[in-house]
């Protein structure tokens, strides 16, 4: 039994085709089949039913898959040992991010971070939560900065920042008038909403602390970006909320229609988070350290009030 036969294992049970399997393993597909055979045979059991389409994975062959992640896992871990031994910082490493965190905070801390470790080859996918929490159960993902407090057992959350809430509020809408935004002021059946699924989505949700209502008497309108949200408030649609980040992307016009809050803000906490395995945990404290170092000189907000992405219905 070898650790190279437990990785094509586990590549066979993720994409159930053998075929598939090799091919994210980067070797030819008989090559793939005779090591998982060879194992079959030393264990003198079936792992995989082949003749299911798409393949099975047999009662006993899953609880095999089972063991093989925590093999595979601590077989990696000692060379993850020996790189922190060395002081050495680079390899792969695969970052997850919410897609209301992506667009602002990648410019801010990419160019530092590549900089400063070259030989870390970053690769970022864009993922909700609920995705990147799966990818870093199954080992697809290193690490993960998401909104939190996620509650999840096996994870670790480390905050990075706090980011207050700031009204975007159009010049006709009843709030106009108003200097600062308070909490009891929001409507939540006239505050425009990401669409759901976002976890920025249900923070708002949480924060107005009332149950959902059509917007308006005749329509109801979600969106998946924040510059469409407010282009619908420009056009009397409604007001919204953005993070702070998003807001210095803004023109000088648009800026005009920013309300922030009375102290202390809501905000959300934006953590690094990953598997409680802390493989490769050294360039996780790297890009936490580069990220906690930018963000601080962005965002001057000390005293915040934390909203829960935690969907609340």
């Amino acid at each position: 039994m070898t650790i190279t036969q437990l990785q094509y294992v586990l590549a066979v049970a993720e994409y159930r085709n053998f075929t598939l399997a090799a091919e994210k393993s980067f070797v030819t597909q008989p090559t793939l089949s005779m090591q998982v055979q060879k194992l079959e045979d030393e264990l003198d059991v079936l792992i995989f039913d082949r003749g299911k389409k798409p393949i099975a994975i047999t009662e006993v062959g899953k609880k095999i898959v089972a063991q093989a992640k925590n093999i595979v896992a601590e077989a990696e871990r000692i060379k993850d040992i020996v790189d922190q031994d060395k002081g050495f910082i680079g390899g792969d490493f695969t970052l997850g991010i919410i897609p209301t965190v992506m667009p602002t905070l990648l410019p801010m801390f990419l160019p530092t971070f590549v900089k400063r470790y070259p030989k870390v080859n970053l690769i970022i996918r864009e993922q909700s939560t609920n995705t990147m929490i799966r990818n870093l159960q199954d080992g697809h993902l290193d690490a993960a900065i998401a909104a939190t407090p996620l509650e999840i057992e096996f994870l670790k959350e480390r905050p990075l920042y706090y980011e207050p809430f700031v009204g975007y509020v159009p010049g006709n809408h009843r709030l106009a008038v108003k200097s600062e935004l308070s909490v009891e002021d929001l409507h939540i059946e006239d505050v425009l909403l990401l669409q759901d699924g976002h976890c920025f989505r249900d923070g708002v949700i949480n924060l107005c602390k009332s149950p959902k209502k059509a917007q308006g008497d005749h329509f109801q309108i979600e969106s998946g970006s924040f510059e469409t949200l407010v282009n619908l408030s420009n056009e009397g649609m409604g007001m919204t909320l953005l993070p702070y980040l998003n807001t210095l992307e803004l023109d000088e016009k648009k800026r005009t229609h920013l309300k922030h809050f009375k102290k202390p803000p809501p905000a959300r906490e934006i953590s690094i988070i990953y598997h409680k395995s802390e493989l490769k945990i050294q360039i996780t404290e790297a890009i936490k350290e580069v990220i906690s170092g930018i963000v601080r000189g962005a965002i001057a907000f000390e005293d915040v009030e934390i909203i829960s992405p935690l969907n609340s219905k």
